[in-house]
């Protein structure tokens, strides 16, 4: 599974559109995605206390866009080149930050060690 952290606003926009393009695609050519092992670190380093999150689980078979694994910050991260089918996105959930203004993994998510 893969996970990408968006605003839900540009969630909904993406239904209507049929496709999920990321802020990043435009500027780096990418939409970035985390492991459920690496999405606690990402959403504590880049979105500290933002509100009005959703987390999209991302089923990789049904991307139909380029997924490259790429080396950042000594972790290999997931990146999918090109817009996002919202055919593979098997599950959105709210993605809040706790009131200290961290984020826990939601329920639902399992996480391998």
């Amino acid at each position: 599974m893969l996970l990408h952290i968006t605003k839900r606003e540009q969630w909904e926009q993406a239904k209507q559109a049929g496709i999920y393009r990321g802020d990043t695609l435009d500027t780096e050519g990418f939409i970035h995605c985390s492991t459920p092992q690496q999405i606690i670190r990402t959403a504590n380093r880049f979105f500290h206390n933002q509100k009005g999150l959703v987390l999209l689980c991302i089923e990789p078979e049904q991307v139909k866009a380029e997924i490259k694994y790429e080396a950042v910050d000594n972790d290999v991260f997931p990146h999918i080149y090109g817009a996002l089918n919202i055919d593979a996105v098997t599950q959105v959930l709210d993605f809040e930050p706790e009131e200290d203004g961290k984020f826990k993994i939601p329920q639902g998510i399992t996480i391998s060690h």
